[in-house]
């Protein structure tokens, strides 16, 4: 979806190199509806340029800084030598991720959706969100429970749910510790199957989460964490681990958690 305004000084934008002159460059914006920046020839690059061509070419998508917005004159001044690499980077990544979630709010919404409809649920989400993709993303992860502070009628935040689950690709991290369970009881096997048990959540492990436990070498176990960012794993894991030792503690015997495997178990 592109915006129907005007951008601010000192935005970046996303645009295509349309037409190149003598005295700079003409860049169709892709985030604006009908907008068209000029970047003059020393808003192009660095240093003395004895022809622009040398440094864009017809086509190319740039990232520029918004100098100046007349909306009376409809002129819309840019610089592309203001940007350094790791803004364009991050601006370019930020348009793709704006493209799929325009794509994703299409085939929740429908082809068909028109743009009151699209607006009303997308200003919605963005409430609770800092953008789009953001909510597609944590509907992905979480499903409805992400959404369920977002002001818009049941069947749309269905339908987000589903489209996320059918078309975000989550990113997510792994994190892996051990624990050592030690039981000298009669009840010793049992003592450890249950703190194994407890290890595993009974429950208590998040939606978005995947917790597995198992066996190294007595008395050595893996608990391996998957999860959508590393602070959510290793609090997951720490979790895990703590769970196990106050069963075990409980039952009398010890507990030891650890981040590295035992060298005796290599």
């Amino acid at each position: 979806m592109k915006y129907s305004g005007w951008p601010e000084p000192g935005e970046l934008v996303v645009g295509d190199v349309d037409e190149i002159a003598d005295f700079g460059v003409f860049v169709d914006l892709d985030e604006y509806e009908e907008k068209r920046g000029l970047c003059h020839i020393s808003e192009v690059a660095s240093g003395w340029i004895k022809n622009v061509r040398d440094h864009v070419r017809e086509g190319q998508t740039v990232v520029a800084k918004v100098l100046d917005v007349d909306e009376s004159a409809n002129q819309i001044d840019l610089s592309i030598k203001d940007v350094n690499e790791h803004q364009r980077k991050d601006k370019i990544q930020d348009w793709k991720n704006s493209q799929k979630a325009d794509n994703w709010m299409l085939i929740a919404l429908g082809e068909d959706v028109d743009d009151d409809r699209y607006t009303e649920v997308a200003n919605a989400l963005l409430v609770e969100y800092d953008s789009l993709y953001d909510a597609f993303e944590a509907a992905a992860i979480s499903g409805e429970e992400a959404l369920e502070d977002v002001d818009v009628d049941e069947d749309a935040l269905d339908a987000v749910v589903e489209a996320a689950r059918d078309n975000v690709s989550v990113p997510y991290v792994d994190v892996t510790g051990y624990v050592d369970l030690e039981s000298m009881g009669s009840d010793g096997v049992d003592d450890v199957k249950a703190a194994l048990e407890a290890a595993e959540g009974n429950g208590e492990v998040p939606d978005g989460v995947d917790l597995e436990v198992g066996y190294v070498g007595s008395p050595e176990y893996r608990i391996k964490v998957r999860a959508p960012d590393y602070k959510t794993a290793e609090d997951q894991l720490e979790a895990a681990a703590a769970r196990a030792r106050t069963s075990i503690e409980g039952a009398g015997g010890a507990g030891e958690f650890h981040r590295e495997r035992r060298e005796d178990d290599e």
